[in-house]
Formats: C-alpha cells, sequence, structure tokens
C-alpha cells in the first residue's frame, strides 16, 4: 500500500470517528434534564436534524409516539400532549441512530421574570432575604433556569443554559423575586414551579423590545437613541430580546413578570406605548397571550428638576389599566432608603406579584389583591371626590393624608386634607376655593399612607395634565 492511499485512508478513519461523536440530532439546551414543561397543555417541543429526517419522541407521561420530521434548513417542531402535574418523567427523541434521552423532567406551571436589576438581584448581591433562605433551598419541585447575560444584533435559536434542581449553588446567582414568587406558588397550589429568570442590571426596555418594532416607529426610535453607550449594558434595540428572550419564544409560560423601568425615567413620555409594544410583541412570539405582571418603580432621589419618576409612574399606571392580562404591583411602602436605586425587601414583592397571579390564574378568591388606581374625580364645590380602579373595601390610612395637593386652575398646588369616604378620596384645602385638581404622591421619593383594607399602597397618581 503507497504512503498516499494509507494517508487517505487513516483521513477517512479519523473522519469518520469524529462524525460519529459529532451529534446531529439536537434540542435547545434549555430543553434538558431537571426542566419543568407547562402541564394541561399541548406542549411545543422543537430542534434539529438532518433534513427529512422522521424524528420519533416517546413520554413517560403520554403513551403514543409523537411524529416530526425535518424541513429542509433541518429544524423540526412537534407538539408533546398535554399531562397532569407531577413527575420526575423521562423523554426519549430518536432519528437516524441517535437518541437523546432527559430526565427528571416535572409537568407543572412555568413563570418568566426579566427586568433590570431589581428583577436580576439576589444572594450575589447579598441581600439578606435571599440569603437566609438559603439553608431552606432544597425544594424538589422548583426547579430554576438562569439566562446568561449575551447580546446579539440578530435573533438566536439557543442559549448556553440549563435547568438546574433548587439548591443554594442554583439559588446563588438567582433572581430573588423570581425564587419568591415560585415558593409562593408552589406552597399555595402544590403543583411543580419552574422559573426563567432572563435579566439584566440597567438595562432600558428597549433592548428586550425586537429592533424593528423599535426602528420603523419614529416616536420609539427618536426615545431609543438617546439611551447612553456604556460598557456594563448593550443599548441597542433588541440585542437582549435576540438572545436572551427569542431563543425559547413558545416555550409554553404561566405568566410573565416584570420589574424595569428605571432606565427610562428620561425618556418616560414614550414609556406605556414601548412596553405595550413589548408586552405584545412577547405574546405574538408565543403565540399566547400570557398574563404579564409588573413593578411599579420604587421611589428613588433621582434628583431631576421635574419629577420625571413621577411622570414614568404614570405612564405604568396606564399600561396596567389598558392593557388586557397585565396587573402593576405598587412598592412605594417598602422602601427604607430613597438613596438607593435597590430597595432590599424583595419578599414581599414577590408576594404581592404572586397573589395577582394567585387570584386571576389559579381563581382564588382573593379581594382588593391589587393596589388601587386612580380612575376618575368629581368636583364637588370646595371639594374633589377621587374614584379609584381595583377597589372592592375601603380605604384606610395610617394618620393624617400624605402627599397630597390640590390646584385651582392657576395651576398653583397646595397641601390638601385628605378625608376618606368608604372606598372614595375626599380632597379640599383652605386655601384653593375652586379647585380642579389633585396630585397624591406625586414626586420622585413620595411614600405615601393612603392604603386598600389589605395594606396595599394607593398608587401615585395626578388627576391633571399639566
Amino acid at each position: 500500500m503507497n504512503i498516499k492511499k494509507l494517508i487517505f485512508l487513516t483521513f477517512l478513519a479519523i473522519l469518520g470517528f469524529n462524525l460519529q461523536g459529532f451529534s446531529q440530532l439536537r434540542v435547545p439546551n434549555f430543553f434538558s434534564d431537571h426542566m419543568v414543561l407547562q402541564r394541561g397543555t399541548t406542549i411545543n417541543f422543537w430542534g434539529w436534524a438532518p433534513a427529512s429526517s422522521n424524528i420519533k419522541i416517546v413520554g413517560t407521561w403520554f403513551q403514543d409516539t409523537v411524529s416530526a420530521k425535518t424541513n429542509g434548513n433541518g429544524e423540526w417542531m412537534a407538539n408533546l400532549p398535554q399531562g397532569k402535574a407531577g413527575g420526575p418523567y423521562e423523554l426519549k427523541i430518536m432519528a437516524n441512530q441517535e437518541t437523546i434521552t432527559l430526565s427528571d423532567i416535572l409537568l407543572g406551571d412555568v413563570i418568566l421574570c426579566s427586568g433590570q436589576s431589581n428583577m436580576e438581584w439576589g444572594a450575589n448581591q447579598n441581600l439578606k432575604e435571599i440569603i437566609d433562605e438559603m439553608p431552606n433551598a432544597n425544594n424538589p419541585n422548583i426547579r430554576l433556569l438562569h439566562v446568561s447575560h449575551v447580546g446579539s444584533a440578530n435573533p438566536q435559536n439557543n442559549i448556553p443554559n440549563t435547568w438546574a434542581k433548587l439548591s443554594a449553588e442554583s439559588l446563588q446567582p438567582f433572581s430573588a423575586i423570581g425564587y419568591f414568587i415560585a415558593k409562593e406558588l408552589n406552597s399555595n397550589e402544590n403543583v411543580p414551579i419552574g422559573v426563567i429568570n432572563s435579566s439584566w442590571g440597567g438595562t432600558p426596555a428597549e433592548v428586550w423590545t425586537p429592533s424593528y418594532l423599535i426602528n420603523n416607529d419614529p416616536f420609539l426610535l427618536k426615545r431609543a437613541n438617546l439611551q447612553g453607550v456604556n460598557d456594563w449594558r448593550p443599548n441597542s434595540p433588541g440585542v437582549l430580546w435576540n438572545a436572551m428572550v427569542h431563543p425559547f419564544a413558545g416555550y409554553n409560560l404561566t405568566a410573565a413578570y416584570w420589574y424595569q423601568g428605571e432606565s427610562n425615567v428620561g425618556t418616560w413620555d414614550g414609556y406605556d406605548k414601548l412596553i405595550q409594544t413589548m408586552i405584545n410583541s412577547w405574546r405574538a412570539a408565543w403565540n399566547q397571550d400570557f398574563p404579564f405582571y409588573f413593578v411599579q418603580i420604587a421611589p428613588f432621589q433621582y434628583n431631576n428638576k421635574e419629577p420625571l419618576a413621577a411622570f414614568l409612574r404614570e405612564q405604568q399606571t396606564l399600561t396596567a389599566t389598558n392593557l388586557p392580562k397585565t396587573g402593576m404591583v405598587v412598592v412605594s411602602d417598602l422602601v427604607d432608603n430613597i438613596k438607593d436605586i435597590h430597595p432590599i425587601q424583595k419578599k414581599e414583592v414577590a408576594k404581592r406579584l404572586a397573589d395577582i397571579t394567585l387570584a386571576e390564574v389559579y381563581n382564588a378568591p382573593l379581594k382588593d389583591y391589587k393596589s388601587p388606581i386612580y380612575k376618575s374625580q368629581e368636583i364637588k364645590g370646595n371639594t374633589i371626590e377621587i374614584s379609584f380602579h381595583n377597589l372592592d373595601g375601603k380605604l384606610t390610612s395610617k394618620g393624617d393624608i400624605t402627599d397630597l395637593y390640590i390646584a385651582s386652575d392657576d395651576k398653583n398646588f397646595k397641601p390638601a386634607k385628605g378625608t376618606i369616604k368608604g372606598n372614595k378620596l375626599i380632597v379640599q384645602s383652605s386655601e384653593v376655593k375652586s379647585p380642579v385638581a389633585v396630585r397624591f404622591g406625586f414626586t420622585e421619593v413620595a411614600m405615601p399612607n393612603l392604603f386598600n383594607s389589605n395594606g396595599l399602597p394607593v398608587s401615585p397618581f395626578r388627576t391633571d395634565n399639566w
């Protein structure tokens, strides 16, 4: 045998060995051991294999084999049968003499948490509530998927991360709010909960929104272009949607949670439109109008000449009022330091988000589980009567109502006295004889003391548009 032929045969042998070691049947990394798949609904499931491959899927929670076939791009998609909460289950995906086996799968409810640092922070940022929780982080029915920080100019189809069992180690970098929501839901509903944390501190909402929706809208694009360039966060529209949400769009969800807005205070006047655009784009990508619950930004001393943070909170109330299947948590009573943009009470924030979910998704018989939001005013002589959305019971206050102002058409606001009349707020001032407008808690740092019967704070508001 001549030397050239020997080299050629050796090359073929090496090539054959490498091909055998390279699996052409693949699923995204987030379809992994320990994952939670959404119970009670047909489950979206997908992956890749050579073109024209026949895919067979067998799961221990269903009887009949599920079949799929790859298209010309080597992509396949299947619908797995629904199942009841429980597990652990096993899933086998087979094609062309290759088999992928996924183990320790639970069927339960899957939630997605996203936003900037107040959603992201946990034990790595020394939050005491979650550090105290670490010794008890052993519930086998809570699973975590922590999405790495990465951006992309183009939509991606995978992430580097896989699901993990709950442990002190897996909880260490995880969202405190995400974990506490999962714990609350699991405790109340006794079903497995899978929580996806895809968040990045300091990021504006534009980076979580598909770029074409920003770039083709002059109103949104003008405000997006005002986001400063920093080396510690992305600022280009769509880059985190592309890399940190788009890859798993379609992974069946129960609900999504959002805590963001601080990085959009400077462009507050576009926030309602921006967030509605983002939420609708996510729902379209999932082909599912999943509930979307979010947190109003907390009191913080931004030191703006105008109360820009109050304007942004007002935008958030517009979203909560006008976009179906949304809900807003108010946290004006959970701040102990207005010079710290990261309030440390995350467990109560999570409980309020979970309570909305329990009431609206799980039909728990809860009343006044949302903070009251301004609805309308009625001028009666020298008083103004305020009505609210989300208020079944009575208003309450801890002492005289604070951060309350009233004005005539001269736009000169004076401190006002508030009187509770059942579920109405009556506002007046001896200095204003012909009032036309009221403002409540409408500053960047206000922490007023008006609540519903469950102790949830009334959302700050103004009745004017001055």
